[in-house]
């Protein structure tokens, strides 16, 4: 699977995605991460990439042409002309101005925003199906509104506060896509009992040694009984989903055994 993600702090990529999980998965071609510098595409002497906003206001607004171009250069959608003088020359002679291509439907180009829909581990695996994404890292006050409205094709926000900029985002969405990729965690089936995943929170873990400061680790999971080892495993992720986020078990689909270990722990 290929990122290609658009920043104007490409230095703040290359620590985490040369560590553990992630520079595995790199260096054995699962994942590729191409980070782009929105600077590289201006084309004044100052590489300048943003500007006051129009109507006042603080703060400066990232300007539409060096992310069109970055984005459009890259995912090879630039255009062949200026369409400014095209659409000038079409005004002149009374015919219809034209317009740039849309993005390539099968390639999500996604803005890393507060205003976006919320981060969860379904749009994880909704993304996972992709073979190249493209992540436009915001910055600054905000960005012009004819990117959103004419570049990027979905918005996605880790949740509902304010950073600096999308560079951090973009590397939860990164990190948490790869690890449902096939042969990027060691164990094939990792991802799938992970928090969220099943539509739970996962079950608690233990590991040596047995007893650490009188605390001991559950006998069933020493007992070497893998039918009654899933049994505890999934009541305890029940019982923790209950405890925490009781809204997630409105959403999960339920066994009869599910429902009466549930009944058991409100009545409880």
């Amino acid at each position: 699977m290929q990122f290609e993600v658009f920043t104007l702090l490409p230095e703040v990529f290359p620590s985490y995605l040369e560590t553990s999980i992630i520079k595995r998965a790199r260096e054995r071609g699962l994942i590729d991460v191409n980070v782009h510098n929105i600077r590289d595409y201006t084309h004044d002497k100052h590489h300048t990439t943003d500007d006051t906003p129009y109507g006042g206001g603080g703060g400066m607004v990232m300007k539409p042409e060096p992310v069109f171009e970055a984005v459009e250069t890259v995912l090879g959608m630039k255009p062949p002309f200026d369409y400014s003088l095209e659409e000038h020359s079409a005004s002149a002679q009374g015919e219809a101005p034209l317009s740039p291509p849309e993005p390539e439907s099968n390639i999500p180009i996604i803005l890393l925003t507060p205003q976006g829909r919320v981060f969860n581990q379904t749009i994880a695996q909704e993304l996972s199906q992709h073979p190249r994404i493209a992540l436009i890292c915001g910055r600054y006050e905000g960005i012009d509104e004819r990117i959103r409205e004419h570049l990027v094709t979905d918005e996605i926000s880790i949740g509902d506060f304010v950073l600096t900029g999308g560079e951090l985002p973009a590397l939860i969405l990164i990190d948490a896509i790869a690890r449902l990729l096939p042969d990027v965690l060691g164990d094939p089936t990792g991802a799938e009992d992970d928090s969220h995943a099943m539509g739970l929170l996962e079950y608690p873990h233990y590991t040596r040694p047995p007893e650490f400061r009188g605390w001991k680790a559950p006998d069933v999971l020493l007992s070497g009984d893998h039918g009654k080892i899933e049994k505890w495993r999934r009541e305890q992720a029940l019982e923790r989903t209950f405890r925490k986020r009781p809204d997630m078990l409105e959403k999960v689909e339920l066994s009869k055994e599910d429902k009466k270990f549930l009944e058991k722990i409100r009545n409880s």
